[in-house]
């Protein structure tokens, strides 16, 4: 086992912007004393007829260099937490648990660990100044006090400097916990002839309602949801096109001849090797998004395990951002698979202005990262815009990114809400899976399936169905294997290393962590069969 998913266990075992919180308090014995905190505040996200969000930090200040502790102190409102530290080059082995103050019950919850197998992307987006080094952020409902401790691992080792305690409060929004609110779907692209331009438009959104559920775990049928809950059962009617910007990237192109990249499942694979044969990539991703030459493998059966190959193919996938595919383009359009209910961006209340560059584009995806968002599963499906909010904050605000790392977000109730900006339809490069960025999408369920979660049949579906359409566009078979180059040494892999791996793959795959969590990985073959058989598949 790798000394990080070694830590990983045991913990679960056992921009660039300063903020300033007002009128802490820290609650000592049987008092309440009032104590000055510097810093600043600012307000994210404001919506008409909502409140913004805000991001709060707290110094996590001391001389001890082996430790950092803060007393029960009161704050101002917020729901998500975690912490961070100067520079992302510095990892931390260690361990740091907080506890929190319920806003509306007025108890304190039991320490809980915060996870440490977030990474800066491996693009120049992970090598601005302004990106820090972060705990997972943890979700922890609306809260008004936080208590924290943090703890270096061995005697060589130090808390990271600026040690901080980042808090977010994803604020709300006029769509929040209305029932029966609409998910986009996204408009059915053509594979045209020649390398022109994307003619997708959006269709009109299509509403449906969702389940939702008790603080258990499997969803119940007597809350409010805001978003659509489940996928349609056949693929939707395509949507009118018309000519868009030349900014955006260019639509799929038609399956061609099968690519000797990708190899189908067809019997049990080895756990990754972390001494393949190796041979660099190089390449960062494009500005200008570049023409895509799909490469589809013949659907085979499902995989009955989810580890994957150590072995590569006898052609491995090149860097996709080494420039635009040179295969011609097919001679008649092909419709390209409709895709699933998707809630927008805009549905769910994403601050467009927390995004400050445009999306980079890869020249296709290749395969998807199956994650989880860690944290809690007792939340509603009602508040699953809030969380993603929260979420998209704290990467920029925290981490220092340009935007939400991940390319989708699916609830237990199976909404799938649109991640990153830069079209769902098209190949935007996520921040999710170092090393591997620059080949595929990243998936990630809400909640945690490490510690006691199980991912409902809803949520497994909706991932299936999502992972199948976005591989659809670009003709890839959701059953099959792929080789990929290692952009970076990721603790499963080194840099250069050829990894085969799933054409749907957990996080774990890729990087040396428990994402997307135990009971979760274990669903992902049941996940590959069930996008094989989607509607949205490629055929």
């Amino acid at each position: 086992m790798s000394p990080r998913r070694d830590r990983a266990a045991r913990t679960n075992r056992a921009r660039r912007t300063v903020w300033l919180v007002a009128g802490a308090v820290v609650l000592g014995g049987g008092g309440v004393t009032a104590v000055a905190v510097t810093g600043s505040s600012e307000d994210v996200g404001a919506e008409a007829g909502g409140r913004p969000a805000q991001a709060h930090v707290l110094a996590l200040d001391g001389k001890d260099p082996k430790k950092r502790d803060l007393p029960r102190t009161e704050t101002q409102l917020f729901s998500l937490v975690g912490v961070s530290w100067e520079d992302s080059a510095d990892t931390f082995e260690g361990t740091a648990q907080i506890r929190t103050r319920s806003a509306g019950a007025g108890t304190w919850s039991d320490w809980r660990d915060l996870d440490f197998d977030i990474r800066a992307p491996e693009s120049a987006e992970g090598d601005t100044s302004g990106v820090r080094g972060a705990s997972e952020p943890l979700w922890v409902g609306a809260s008004d006090a936080v208590e924290a401790r943090v703890v270096a691992d061995g005697e060589e080792t130090a808390v990271p400097k600026a040690l901080r305690l980042d808090m977010i409060d994803p604020g709300t929004t006029d769509g929040d916990g209305v029932k029966g609110g609409k998910g986009q779907t996204a408009a059915k692209p053509e594979r045209t002839k020649g390398p022109g331009k994307p003619t997708a438009q959006p269709s009109e959104p299509v509403a449906s309602t969702a389940p939702a559920e008790s603080t258990g775990g499997e969803p119940t049928a007597d809350a409010p949801s805001p978003v659509p809950s489940e996928a349609p059962a056949e693929p939707s009617a395509p949507a009118e096109s018309s000519p868009s910007v030349s900014e955006e990237p260019p639509a799929p192109t038609a399956p061609a001849e099968p690519s000797p990249s990708e190899v189908p499942a067809e019997s049990a694979a080895p756990a990754p090797s972390e001494e393949p044969t190796a041979a660099p990539s190089t390449g960062e991703p494009s500005a200008e998004p570049p023409v895509e030459s799909p490469t589809p493998a013949e659907p085979t059966a499902s995989p009955s395990e989810p580890a994957p190959s150590a072995d590569p193919t006898d052609v491995p996938a090149t860097d996709p951002t080494d420039g635009p595919s040179s295969a011609p383009a097919p001679s008649e359009s092909t419709p390209a698979p409709s895709a699933p209910a998707i809630v927008s961006r805009a549905e769910w209340g994403a601050d467009e202005s927390l995004v400050q560059d445009p999306p980079a584009y890869l020249n296709k995806v290749d395969a998807v990262f199956v994650h989880h968002t860690a944290g809690t599963n007792n939340y509603t499906c009602a508040e699953s815009p809030a969380i993603i909010r929260a979420i998209l904050t704290y990467h920029v605000k925290t981490n220092g990114w340009n935007d939400v790392g991940y390319n989708f977000f699916v609830d237990k109730c199976g909404t799938v809400f649109e991640g990153r900006a830069g079209g769902v339809d098209k190949p935007v490069q996520g921040a999710h899976t170092y090393g591997f960025n620059g080949y595929s999408s990243g998936v990630s369920l809400l909640g945690d399936y490490e510690n006691g979660g199980t991912p409902t049949a809803a949520a497994k579906k909706a991932v299936a169905d999502i992972s199948a359409w976005k591989l659809g566009l670009h003709g890839v078979d959701p059953q099959a294997k792929v080789t990929l180059t290692a952009a970076a040494d990721t603790g499963v892999w080194k840099k250069g290393d050829q990894a085969t791996l799933y054409t749907i793959s957990g996080h774990r795959d890729g990087y040396a962590t428990l994402c997307p969590g135990r009971t979760l990985y274990s669903a992902l073959p049941e996940i590959r069969t069930a996008a094989g058989a989607s509607p949205y598949a490629v055929r």
